[in-house]
């Protein structure tokens, strides 16, 4: 920021100060790709680090920004899902995602989802329904949350973490079984995601729900972050095996690839977390 929101505010008249600055301090954590420690802050803002701390602390009290337990950086809460229900991306990202979900669901006649990661769990912010005579009711749905080491889409979002959050995310989960096929110790998961990050997909084969299954990949913005997994979900009598490997997992890496380059990725993937 070249101009200080103090020095700008000097030539502005009918502007609530404290309102202003309050936004500025979202908008620059939603920008940023990691959370930020209050001097990080104060340097973007142009505003004395006493100011800065009183602003953060009103946006904890009311529940839109969270401090780090270890490292005492701030990040952005979901709960600006329930305004906008998109957080720290544009407001527009579903809609400029609706296209790319419809795609899915046209070529595989399946549902398609797009989800993000809040906290170690899964947050469904669209999705599109298969147009199968049969339709299976799927046990995510616009809205809902649930843990993500059990889903297609929870192991890609949990996958590109930068390694400090994900053992602190993997530290506060609870590895809860649902199947016989759902993983629940942290050096398994721990493997499943080493083999998510090599492959830039995730698999679902009953984990969450007995004879249901998803295949996931990443929805990548400009600069590579991971912001988002794309996916898609059926029944295990509809999504064979050989189908997977032959047809569904090229199809969904294909039209998430196409998602992120419409985001402003370069096509590029980073090696480093």
């Amino acid at each position: 920021m070249t101009q200080g929101l103090e020095e700008k505010e000097q030539g502005e008249n009918n502007i609530v100060q404290s309102v202003e600055r309050a936004l500025t301090l979202i908008e620059i954590l939603a920008d940023e790709s990691a959370p930020m420690s209050i001097t990080e802050i104060s340097k973007n803002v142009g505003l004395k680090i006493s100011t800065v701390h009183r602003l953060l602390a009103t946006l904890i009290h009311k529940g839109y920004v969270e401090q780090e337990g270890d490292s005492s950086k701030y990040k952005l809460t979901f709960k600006l899902l329930s305004i906008g229900q998109s957080a720290t991306y544009p407001i527009d990202f579903r809609a400029k995602a609706r296209p790319f979900l419809e795609e899915l669901v046209d070529r595989c006649n399946e549902t398609a989802n797009l989800s993000i990661l809040d906290n170690g769990e899964v947050v469904y912010i669209d999705q599109v329904e298969s147009t199968n005579i049969v339709i299976v009711k799927m046990f995510s749905t616009v809205g809902s949350r649930r843990q993500a080491h059990c889903t297609g889409s929870g192991k890609v979002l949990l996958a590109y973490l930068p390694s400090e959050e994900l053992h602190r995310v993997l530290g506060t989960m609870e590895l809860k079984r649902y199947t016989n096929e759902t993983i629940t110790d942290v050096e398994s998961l721990k493997k499943e995601l080493e083999r998510t990050r090599k492959q830039d997909y995730a698999l679902d084969m009953g984990e969450r729900e007995k004879d249901m299954r998803c295949v996931a990949a990443p929805v990548r913005k400009h600069g590579g972050q991971v912001v988002a997994a794309i996916s898609v979900s059926g029944p295990s009598t509809r999504i064979t095996s050989y189908y997977l490997n032959n047809e569904l997992i090229a199809v969904v890496q294909e039209v998430a690839k196409k998602l992120s380059l419409s985001l402003g990725w370069d096509g590029k993937i980073s090696t480093t977390l």
